[in-house]
């Protein structure tokens, strides 16, 4: 299923186009700044997505060509965040859609193009890769709206780039160029403006071609991993590597490797 940006006015498009999910921040006017109604949004495509056994891999981006996402839409803020109630709803719906984005049991890829600032580096480090465009910049400018983050928000954003240098990020709220991000592990990837999407599609038909358990188990092994000791649920990894040597995914790899052929995974 393919879908035409330019034909909607809807400000999240969730798009299907073969084993590739696509979740689209589209507000371009306004940098593709997030209001409620839109992590609502973010939080369903996800969960159509893991339900569905086409898709192997979704990309995050954003439209217009000049951010990936620029935080909260500030603008909405005496609407959506002036009351305490207010606050935590917002914080109840936007961390929901975090989690389902953090929890996909599928790779997660942003592609960044632009701007990715404050909650767009949140969404950029809930993905399990990140690529950019030489022009991407990347900052959390809460230290200069006096907000308040959540430890959880910015433990991740530690594990990604230490701590010195998230709280760099914190402390100073500057903007931090592509190469700069890349130096300090914030993304894997720096790329040319005109080669940013043949990267990304490289880097999707690649996970697309290889064993969806195998990838399962790995990307559940690394998010028990990253959990307090006490939290983990290694019983449930070592399950799921269990269920690759069983599964027909094996048999087929063995036998595509012999033959010389490509393997055809199903996930089964």
């Amino acid at each position: 299923m393919m879908l035409d940006i330019a034909d909607t006015d809807e400000k999240l498009i969730g798009r299907k186009d073969g084993a590739v999910g696509h979740v689209i921040f589209n507000n371009p006017a306004k940098h593709n700044a997030v209001s409620l109604e839109m992590w609502e949004a973010m939080g369903n495509a996800m969960a159509a997505f893991a339900e569905d056994d086409e898709v192997r891999v979704v990309v995050v981006s954003g439209a217009g060509g000049k951010a990936f996402v620029s935080g909260a839409d500030i603008s909405k803020f005496e609407s959506e965040r002036a009351t305490k109630e207010a606050v935590a709803e917002y914080g109840r719906v936007s961390t929901a859609a975090y989690d389902k984005l953090i929890d996909f049991p599928k790779p997660t890829i942003a592609r960044i193009q632009g701007y990715c600032i404050g909650g767009g580096v949140n969404v950029a480090i809930c993905c399990d890769m990140r690529v950019c465009n030489e022009g991407a910049r990347f900052a959390i400018p809460a230290a200069k709206l006096g907000l308040g983050y959540g430890h959880i928000g910015y433990g991740r954003l530690q594990n990604v780039v230490g701590p010195a240098r998230a709280m760099e990020m914190f402390y100073t709220a500057r903007q931090f160029p592509a190469q700069e991000a890349y130096d300090m592990g914030l993304v894997n990837a720096v790329v040319a403006d005109a080669a940013l999407d043949d990267a990304v599609n490289d880097m999707t038909s690649r996970i697309a071609e290889n064993a969806p358990l195998t990838i399962a188990a790995i990307k559940a092994a690394a998010r028990q991993l990253a959990r307090d000791p006490d939290d983990r649920d290694l019983a449930r990894v070592d399950a799921m590597v269990q269920a690759c040597f069983d599964s027909e995914d094996y048999i087929e790899g063995r036998r595509a490797f012999m033959e010389k052929r490509k393997p055809a995974f199903k996930g089964k």
